[in-house]
């Protein structure tokens, strides 16, 4: 714990050279730093004994820690902090590999099979796990429905969206229905309500209900019932992939912890919840450590951003590796990514 509070303008230049070349070195290793090491690779002209110094004062801050077998110095979540926000230099993701996402995220894909891809190619290139939230289906405009009758009280509904996702949602419904009414249901809902979306049906077919005093409001309240069933959002909410590489990180080789962070990727809903915190903030959104606020966690880090088709906010995609991640690396495979997805999904998909 940090006795004083650490930002940037308390250090001098060379406590941030130092600083910036110890945890460039950390993540590259995995070892303790230390001052040898430091005065063959900071570019700084001073001794040994100054270092320790600057490392002695970087350690009474908070933002390095020095574990107990060895002489040398690790960064601390303070310090990741610190060398995110103040020292870091990103440089644009390589056009090759830009080129190597857009390919393997065309568009006109259906949106689930994107997710799927978009998780994979951020595990494959980054060697973490990739996971990106699924957008909620009424935030997409509806283009097609057709019912299909299953027995005397369910029907299979087939739903096609704007961003050519097909959708089987089976519905109970309070009595039987014959394929001509079905059909006619169909009907009513394609030819009054396709290029909008699936909260704004509901509202108006519940207005129309509302005000109908002729023949059609027996169709109507037949297509409300339907309706309200089968225009209701989905259950899945997240693509992971690549759990399984976090099996070689280094920091990672005790099996009582890889086992809290797979219960965690299992529950899904806690990870679920922090993407969403990351929404509505425009670029990439890095947490480190206890600043996710899980506790299995703890010595991770989350990068994230926000994908978008047609101006809006779709969901969140981002990687999850250990504090020890190379960022310079990670920051520009994710916001291209987010980039390549979102232009990827149907541009007439989203609201």
């Amino acid at each position: 714990m940090s006795r004083h509070p650490a930002d940037l303008a308390s250090l001098d230049p060379r406590a941030r050279q130092l600083l910036r070349t110890l945890i460039g070195r950390y993540i590259q290793s995995g070892e303790p730093v230390g001052s040898q090491t430091l005065a063959r690779h900071a570019g700084l002209d001073v001794s040994a004994a100054t270092i320790r110094n600057i490392l002695s004062d970087l350690e009474e801050i908070g933002l390095l820690s020095a574990p107990h077998t060895s002489a040398g110095r690790i960064p601390t979540a303070q310090g990741y902090r610190l060398f995110v926000d103040s020292l870091l230099q990103v440089r644009p993701l390589p056009e090759g590999e830009v080129a190597r996402l857009r390919s393997e995220l065309p568009a006109g894909s259906g949106t689930q099979a994107l997710l799927g891809s978009a998780s994979e190619l951020l595990s494959a290139m980054t060697h973490f796990v990739g996971v990106v939230s699924v957008p909620r289906r009424e935030q997409f405009a509806f283009r097609r429905i057709e019912f299909v009758p299953l027995d005397a009280q369910r029907v299979m509904a087939i739903l096609v969206f704007a961003d050519n996702e097909v959708q089987n949602r089976i519905i109970q419904t309070r009595r039987a229905y014959e394929t001509g009414e079905l059909e006619r249901v169909a009907n009513y809902l394609n030819t009054h309500f396709a290029g909008r979306t699936l909260p704004d049906i509901r509202v108006c077919l519940l207005r129309e209900l509302r005000n109908a005093r002729d023949e059609m409001e027996t169709l109507l309240s037949r297509s409300v019932e339907l309706a309200e069933q089968v225009l209701t959002p989905g259950n899945d909410d997240m693509v992971l992939a690549g759990q399984t590489r976090l099996m070689g990180v280094q920091e990672l080789n005790d099996l009582d912890r890889l086992r809290e962070l797979f219960e965690a990727f299992a529950r899904k809903r806690e990870i679920l919840q922090l993407l969403e915190r990351t929404v509505r903030a425009p670029g990439v959104r890095i947490f480190i450590g206890e600043e996710t606020g899980l506790a299995p966690l703890e010595g991770m880090s989350l990068v994230t951003a926000p994908y978008a088709a047609g101006g809006h906010v779709l969901g969140v995609l981002g990687v999850i590796g250990p504090s020890r991640m190379a960022y310079d690396r990670v920051i520009p495979v994710v916001q291209a990514a987010a980039e390549a997805l979102g232009a990827a999904i149907h541009p007439d998909a989203g609201l």
